[in-house]
């Protein structure tokens, strides 16, 4: 699995991109959450990090892929 690296900008396989502000926990389930960002408007987003490298179509697509 790709690590999620705070600071970095993604793309989503939709176009847009994000940044990785931080990380957390869900309150009830503990779950390990990606804290981010669009970089269009700037709200606070939260994924589980099992599905922020989860492949997304029969190509092999990510969800998100870091931009260099």
């Amino acid at each position: 699995m790709q690590e999620i690296e705070i600071g970095k900008i993604y793309k989503h396989f939709k176009g847009n991109l994000y940044r990785v502000i931080g990380f957390a926990k869900h309150s009830e389930t503990l779950e390990d959450m990606v804290v981010y960002q669009p970089l269009k408007t700037g709200d606070n987003w939260v994924r589980p990090a099992k599905m922020w490298n989860e492949i997304v179509d029969d190509n092999g697509t990510k969800r998100f892929t870091p931009i260099d």
